[in-house]
């Protein structure tokens, strides 16, 4: 049945529609206000360098305004609920584990002025910070699972005779970020896994939470800058306690299309 027909449909299929309509004239708006501003030679984000593929003359180009709509509402859908779910793991975290919480805190304190605006190139200068964040993004792991892909021909691997044309392809981030041979101790929560013995941030090439390759997550660096701002401004502002009478932390998480953590409740003291 067609979207177009289901529009005129009663039913509770009405309020997607709805949230559909709302972010499309989200986005039409703030493309109209890029429109207004916009200055060909000095582009700022993706609406600008979109708008500059629009003005080219070429007529085979798919680059067009409701092309660029979608494309940056996708981004805003794909990015929302990952990031935030990626958030109440990093909070909770921060609950289990407060000796590191103290101890991002201090850092902060160490490096950025009282006033000083958080912006994500401050993570060269904090590098335990920046290793807390990969090492939530390890170990929360939220997709655990890549998108599935399909072969549009018969391929040959490193570990399989061939994948035949057609075949369905389930990429297993699960068995990379808790591998053996690349961490420590890859079911221990631990920030170290990023750090070297003089403590300044080093990656590992088995860090691989937004996938690899060609089909890499798209939103994998806007996901990467808003960790790390939300993640510090919150803690720059605020330290995370469990609320009194409560004494574990549930890290089990929920199964679903991402692996979201059980409700839980904290208490944000300012500092």
């Amino acid at each position: 049945m067609s979207s177009a027909l289901m529009r005129h449909l009663p039913g509770p299929h009405q309020q997607v529609f709805e949230y559909n309509d709302f972010m499309h004239n989200l986005v039409k708006n703030e493309v109209q206000t890029h429109k207004e501003r916009w200055e060909e030679d000095d582009p700022q984000d993706l609406i600008d360098f979109y708008l500059i593929q629009i003005t080219k003359d070429d007529p085979s180009s798919t680059f067009n305004e409701d092309n660029m709509v979608q494309t940056v509402v996708d981004l805003l859908l794909g990015g929302t609920e990952t990031t935030t779910t990626t958030l109440c793991w990093a909070l909770l975290y921060m609950l289990k584990y407060p000796d590191i919480q103290e101890k991002v805190q201090k850092e902060m304190k160490a490096v950025l002025e009282p006033s000083q605006i958080i912006h994500y190139e401050d993570r060269k200068n904090l590098p335990y910070t920046n290793a807390v964040i990969h090492e939530i993004l390890r170990y929360s792991n939220i997709t655990s699972v890549g998108a599935p892909r399909q072969c549009v021909k018969d391929t040959t691997s490193k570990f399989f005779t061939s994948f035949p044309k057609g075949t369905i392809v389930l990429p297993n981030l699960h068995s990379v970020v808790y591998d053996l041979e690349h961490w420590e101790n890859p079911w221990k929560f631990n920030p170290h896994h990023f750090l070297d013995s003089d403590g300044n941030f080093v990656n590992n090439e088995a860090f691989l939470p937004f996938s690899a390759g060609h089909r890499v997550c798209i939103g994998e660096q806007m996901a990467r800058t808003e960790l790390f701002i939300f993640f510090a401004n919150l803690l720059r502002a605020f330290t995370f306690r469990l609320p009194e009478g409560v004494n574990e932390v549930n890290l089990e998480y929920i199964l679903g299309a991402i692996l979201q953590p059980h409700p839980y409740r904290l208490c944000a003291v300012p500092w």
